[in-house]
């Protein structure tokens, strides 16, 4: 069986022609799906040998809630979502004034192995696939009762590691018919995988692209970031203007500050340098913690230092708001803590650890 939410509206009109039934019922279905019911049974103007058929072809494929956390300001709700194949993701919804915020998985685990995530502890699982990322936000907007208007992917795994999944999910989630969330609406964050990066900037959309850097140089970045000994700074660098300069959408640099690693003057001042001139802005990110690395969030001083330095340097920045903290909001944390707790359980039973 399929996951009818892979289908785009056309895919699925093609599908209901080829299987005797009218065009029209596509639209009928997807009204139906983004109004949030999940099952073809509960769909009232579909026919009822219409249901059979579906059933036999397909599944919707939203997760079901396994955990869900609450920050105790109600700005954040952290959600651990199980897939149809028992596979397990996380994705946080942030409240702001302006609208509901999502930040989703593209992937279950990662295998970039960036030293200060907990994501890709235990490698990559699989690729989620577009519709199982559509799936993600159905489910928040279920959850919380509100509709999602901002997307970030930035959750578990590397978006341009899951390239073709990733692009028909941005063409799709913005669709009229479905979830209508503009592209200027959405944020994509890679560790840089330049040649991804080419060929994004090739698809003509509107996204804002956000590049995951966290050091100024090459040799500091390599040590906290695999990914480094593949692509120098300089490539990501250049390939950003040109992405720049075709699409003309301002970059984001992130850079997650961690105490004594890259928090210093020098540090800033090195960025600076290297981003100068550019249509860019940086989120400094303080770092949170992770139980399984010892790396620690700077001190309040040193954190609003970096920030003036690139202030200096006329370098647009801010310093991201910490939401959910007392949640696990972090990417990974709560994924992991569950897949920890479940092998310990199993042990205890005296079963096969995972």
């Amino acid at each position: 069986m399929e996951n009818i939410l892979d289908y785009t509206q056309d895919e699925l009109k093609q599908w209901m022609e080829l299987n005797g039934e009218k065009s029209f019922r596509a639209k009928q279905i997807n009204d139906w799906i983004y109004k949030g019911i999940f099952n073809f049974d509960d769909m009232k103007n579909i026919p009822n040998e219409t249901k059979a058929k579906l059933n036999n072809s397909f599944y919707i494929g939203v997760p079901e809630v396994t955990h869900r956390l609450d920050s105790k300001n109600n700005d954040t709700s952290k959600f651990l979502l199980k897939f149809k194949d028992g596979n397990i993701i996380e994705c946080v919804v942030m409240k702001y004034d302006y609208g509901n915020s999502i930040c989703i998985s593209t992937q279950v685990g990662c295998r970039m192995g960036c030293s200060f995530c907990a994501s890709t502890i235990g490698g990559l699982i699989r690729s989620l696939s577009s519709g199982e990322m559509l799936g993600e936000i159905l489910r928040a907007q279920k959850e919380i009762g509100e509709r999602i208007s901002n997307i970030v992917l930035m959750g578990s795994g590397e978006p341009l590691d899951n390239y073709d999944n990733v692009v028909k999910f941005l063409k799709t989630v913005n669709f009229d018919n479905g979830l209508n969330i503009g592209q200027r609406h959405i944020t994509l964050s890679t560790c840089g995988i330049v040649p991804k990066i080419y060929d994004l900037m090739k698809e003509n959309l509107q996204i804002t692209l956000a590049i995951s850097l966290h050091a100024p140089n090459d040799y500091l970045r390599k040590k906290i970031m695999p990914i480094a000994n593949k692509y120098t700074i300089d490539e990501i660098i250049n390939a950003c203007k040109d992405y720049i300069k075709t699409t003309k959408r301002r970059v984001t640099f992130e850079y997650s500050l961690v105490k004594d690693v890259n928090d210093s003057t020098e540090n800033a001042e090195e960025l600076a340098s290297i981003l100068k001139g550019m249509l860019c802005h940086v989120n400094i990110i303080p770092v949170n913690a992770v139980k399984e690395n010892d790396y620690e969030k700077p001190s309040n001083h040193r954190i609003k230092n970096f920030s003036d330095v690139l202030t200096k340097f006329n370098i647009e920045n801010t310093i991201r708001k910490e939401m959910g903290t007392d949640i696990n909001a972090a990417c990974g944390q709560l994924r992991r803590n569950y897949l920890n707790q479940s092998n310990e359980m199993r042990c205890k039973d005296g079963g096969d650890v995972i």
